[in-house]
């Protein structure tokens, strides 16, 4: 198994290629996300290389390279030991400098023209992603900024490049992704492109589900969630992500909280758990939301609708079932009326520790109950193994059959309420639910 590469030498193995390519004859920067991380003093998740050779050129210049996107420029870069030789190679996508043409289907250039740094940097989605970096210049000479993306990292506001309306319109995605950068790095978005973005909202349900969720998922799985979504739903952007009714945000298109559950979820809270806590901000679940939760009709129709718009994968969509489920009889109180065998099959049931984050982050004192609870039970064994199955019925001249089930339920609820304590009583329990 290949071992990741570390931030490191993700950063060497681009500064190598600056170096090589410079050595050819070739102007070559650090470009887009990772320069404005570094600017920023943030670690990149990985490195970019754009420069004026072709991919041709580059293809010739590194001998081992991988085609990912030659007709837009873009190439695979290995650097590094070889398969089988000491070390950890880097992989880095090296680009060549281009203008776009126009975006027939919204998503990509219909075609691209080689061009030279000014025109790739104007080309690009924001300022603050337009910038390139001279590794290998001295500290007054690295950052080259045709965009006015130092001001703005500055300032710390996302803006477009150019005319909002035209950037939107080349990719409605953007719309998405100046939200995700947005509430990542804490920053406010431009009031004009702002401003495109509502105008552009409803075009978004001309984009992918897939790319869609790909957006949402990497928005609602960071600490940052809450700013995500209060951004989507000021923006007027909830109604088609979600294909369903925008909650509408502020008159003018402020930032009010989008809900106190999302918010106070724990940062590591995992993406079923931060969708359950939308939806129930989001009042989505039919009768009873904001008390016994996820219990009706509405609650099945709000999971059906978010996975086809979301895309969720059987996983998710079933998680974020067992999550609403879960709060519900949490938040209603019928879990703590359960008798101790059902309170108990419960607490190790799919879903339970999700309903008690979003437990904890509505009803703080409930949930301090809750987790008291789960430790009195604990300590006579959550889930013990039980001290009958299929075969010892068999082997006490017992018929496989539909009544299997229900005489071993009932065995291992008298087990979990402390009732029958050894296999002697479960076997003899057996024998009179088996008469």
């Amino acid at each position: 198994m290949a071992r990741p590469t570390s931030p490191e030498r993700a950063r060497a193995a681009a500064v190598e290629i600056v170096r090589t390519l410079r050595a050819s004859g070739h102007v070559a920067y650090l470009a887009g996300g990772c320069v404005r991380d570094e600017l920023l003093g943030l670690a990149p998740a990985d490195y970019d290389v754009a420069t004026d050779a072709t991919p041709a050129r580059i293809r010739a210049i590194f001998p081992r390279t991988a085609e990912v996107g030659e007709a837009f420029g873009v190439v695979l870069v290995t650097i590094g030991p070889a398969r089988g030789e000491a070390g950890v190679a880097a992989t880095v996508e090296v680009a060549t400098f281009r203008s776009d043409g126009p975006y027939s289907d919204r998503r990509r250039p219909d075609a691209v023209t080689f061009s030279d740094a000014r025109a790739d940097a104007q080309r690009r989605d924001f300022t603050i992603n337009a910038l390139f970096l001279d590794p290998l210049a001295d500290e007054s000479h690295r950052v080259i900024d045709y965009v006015g993306g130092r001001v703005d990292l500055s300032r710390r506001v996302i803006r477009a490049v150019g005319d909002a309306d035209q950037r939107l319109a080349e990719d409605h995605l953007r719309a998405l992704r100046a939200v995700r950068l947005a509430a990542r790095l804490g920053f406010e978005i431009d009031p004009a492109t702002a401003a495109a973005i509502r105008r552009h909202a409803s075009e978004l349900t001309g984009v992918s589900r897939e790319r869609i969720g790909d957006e949402v998922r990497r928005m609602l799985s960071a600490p940052t969630r809450s700013a995500a979504a209060t951004l989507l739903e000021s923006l007027g952007l909830d109604g088609p992500v979600l294909n369903e009714p925008a909650r509408g945000g502020t008159a003018a298109g402020g930032t009010a909280p989008v809900g106190r559950v999302l918010a106070s979820l724990p940062p590591d809270a995992d993406y079923p758990t931060a969708l359950a806590a939308w939806m129930i901000d989001r009042g989505g679940l039919g009768a009873g939301a904001g008390g016994g939760a996820g219990t009706g009709v509405g609650a099945v129709g709000s999971v059906s609708r978010w996975r086809a718009a979301l895309c969720l994968s059987n996983e998710e969509r079933d998680a974020l079932r067992g999550a609403l489920s879960a709060f519900a009889e949490l938040d209603s109180g019928r879990w703590g009326s359960l008798p101790v065998a059902g309170q108990k099959r419960a607490a190790v049931g799919d879903g339970f520790s999700r309903g008690l984050a979003l437990l904890g982050a509505k009803d703080g004192a409930l949930a301090a109950g809750v987790r008291a609870r789960v430790e009195e039970l604990a300590a006579t064994g959550l889930n013990p193994p039980p001290m009958l199955v299929g075969d010892d019925l068999i082997a006490m001249g017992m018929k496989p059959g539909p009544a299997f089930k229900g005489i071993l339920d009932r065995v291992y609820d008298e087990q979990l309420e402390g009732r029958v304590g050894s296999r002697e009583a479960a076997v003899e329990l057996a024998r009179r639910l088996g008469v």
